[in-house]
Formats: C-alpha cells, sequence, structure tokens
C-alpha cells in the first residue's frame, strides 16, 4: 500500500547574516538563494521545494529582519511579514551565542500570537569551542516559546542537518504535493541569473557598494544548435564613483565578477555560458518604489 502523500509551508525566518539561505541550499542538495559573509544578502522571498518520498517540504527563504533605513528596506522587511503569513510552520534560524536580538523577540512574539508550530536551529555551531555554551543557548530560547524542537546545526559542515530535516518533515501533514517532484524553485531562470551575478558583487566589493547594486538581464537566450546560453545583464548602481569601482582599472574588477558568476551559472544551467555585463548609474534607486518595483524587489 503507498504511503499517503504529506506537505508543509515552511518560513525560514532570523535576522541578518544568520545562516538561512545556507541552510536551505544544504537541504535542497543544490544553491538556489546566493549567500556571502555580508547582511542582507536575501532581498526578496525564495521558494526552494524538497520532495523526500511521500513528504513535499515548500521552503521560503526571506529576507533578514532588520530596522530598515531605505525603501527597499522596508519591501524586505515586508517581504518577511508576507512570507510568516499562512504557513504551517516557521523554522527560526539564530546564531550561537550573543544577546537574544529585539527582531528576535518579535519573530518569536508573532508565534506566540499566531500560534505558529516552529522548530528552532541554532547554526553555526562548528564556531562553538564550550558546548556548555551551546546548552546555555538551547536553554534560553526554550524558555521563550514552545518550539516543536531545537536543533544545532552547521550550514558550514553539514552537522544536524539530517536531524533539522526529520524535525521538519513532522511538521507535514497529509495533503497532496502541490509542485511536481523534480521541482526545485519557483524562481524564474533569469531571477537565479541575476542573483549569482549580485552575489559576486557582494563577495568582491566593499562597505556600501554591493548593497547599493541591483542587477537586470536584458537577454537571456540559448544559442540555436549550440549548448551555450547567451546572457547578457545590467548592473545597476546609485553612484557614478561606485560604476567605476564596479568597473575597476581597465574592466579588471568587472570581468573578475562576470567570470566568477559565469562559472556558477554553467554549474547550474549544466550547459556552457557566455555572459556579458554592463554597468549604468540609477541615482538613489533604493529610494526609489518605481525603480524597486522594476527590479522585482517589492
Amino acid at each position: 500500500m503507498a504511503k499517503e502523500a504529506k506537505t508543509a509551508f515552511i518560513a525560514i525566518v532570523g535576522c541578518p547574516n544568520v545562516g538561512k539561505s545556507s541552510i536551505l541550499n544544504k537541504l535542497l542538495g543544490e544553491k538556489i538563494a546566493i549567500v556571502s559573509p555580508k547582511p542582507q544578502t536575501t532581498r526578496t522571498r525564495i521558494m526552494g521545494v524538497l520532495t523526500a518520498g511521500e513528504t513535499q517540504l515548500v521552503f521560503t527563504d526571506t529576507p533578514g529582519y532588520h530596522k530598515p533605513k531605505t525603501k527597499l528596506g522596508v519591501a524586505m522587511v515586508r517581504a518577511v511579514g508576507a512570507g510568516i503569513r499562512d504557513v504551517d510552520a516557521c523554522l527560526l534560524v539564530v546564531e550561537p551565542s550573543g544577546e537574544i536580538r529585539e527582531a528576535e523577540q518579535t519573530l518569536i512574539k508573532r508565534f506566540q500570537d499566531e500560534d505558529i508550530p516552529a522548530v528552532l536551529a541554532i547554526n553555526k555551531i562548528d564556531t562553538v569551542e564550550n558546548k556548555e555554551d551551546l546548552l546555555a543557548r538551547i536553554l534560553t530560547f526554550s524558555k521563550l516559546y514552545d518550539f516543536r524542537a531545537i536543533v544545532p546545526v552547521s550550514a558550514v559542515d553539514g552537522s544536524g542537518l539530517d536531524e533539522l530535516l526529520d524535525e521538519l518533515k513532522a511538521l507535514s501533514f497529509p495533503g497532496e504535493h502541490l509542485f511536481p517532484d523534480d521541482t526545485l524553485t519557483d524562481q524564474p531562470e533569469k531571477v537565479i541569473a541575476a542573483e549569482y551575478i549580485r552575489e559576486k558583487l557582494l563577495r568582491y566589493l566593499d562597505k556600501e557598494i554591493p548593497h547599493g547594486t541591483a542587477v537586470a538581464i536584458e537577454r537571456f537566450k540559448e544559442r540555436e544548435g549550440s549548448d551555450l546560453l547567451d546572457i547578457e545583464a545590467t548592473i545597476y548602481c546609485e553612484k557614478e564613483s561606485h560604476k567605476g569601482i564596479i568597473i575597476g582599472k581597465g574592466g579588471e574588477m568587472l570581468k573578475k565578477i562576470s567570470t566568477a558568476a559565469r562559472k556558477d551559472l554553467e554549474r547550474f544551467f549544466h550547459c556552457r555560458v557566455n555572459l556579458q555585463c554592463w554597468v549604468k548609474v540609477k541615482e538613489d534607486w533604493r529610494n526609489r518604489e518605481g525603480l524597486i518595483h522594476n527590479f522585482g524587489l517589492d
């Protein structure tokens, strides 16, 4: 007798830079959400679908919950609220040390008010030297909310992720799968391509410059009779001085960014990629709602 199909929609929430996207990528076994050491890397909700046997988990990776300083920041925080709405459960990701942040308290209050089942993942345990500190962390959070489970994990070495997945599966309930079993994400290919390029901007550029960039894919087409994918992208920044830094001396920085992005794109799309990137200035675009909408960030 075939097992009954099960499903659950799960929002992944937490403060910036705690490793939400890294955990999602590890669980899926494929990189659909970009990662970087810089906070606020994720700007919009990203859906990832994991089908394991009869169980299908639909994850929503949300931007880090923070106090917004721009209209883009407001849109990102709004995306967190929308990500929590109408889900079956939440996965709260926190770091293994430090004070409990105001944003984390706000999220837990939301769990309480709406009676949302939640699992807590304490990430980055590979950085913990004293396991007593980890036990204290578990105890502190267990007093704040009746989590279905508290699982220490490391998105770097994979520790605890099998246990975390088992706990998340336990949140599923009988219901038909809403996506074909081979679905990985709802993100259009153009969006994935743009995000891979933006990830390299975050990796290679310093300070505020990468946060003031957006990427638009102008052309995305397979070359006829070939395994070559042509992608043309425009990188938008906020200042003329930033444009010069992104391009670099003799175009060296733009070439470095494009080459690294191309390699990732070839791995993801399983074909050769011809990537061409240009840089344009759109002053203060993070506070211009029309541009935020055009970039698909609202």
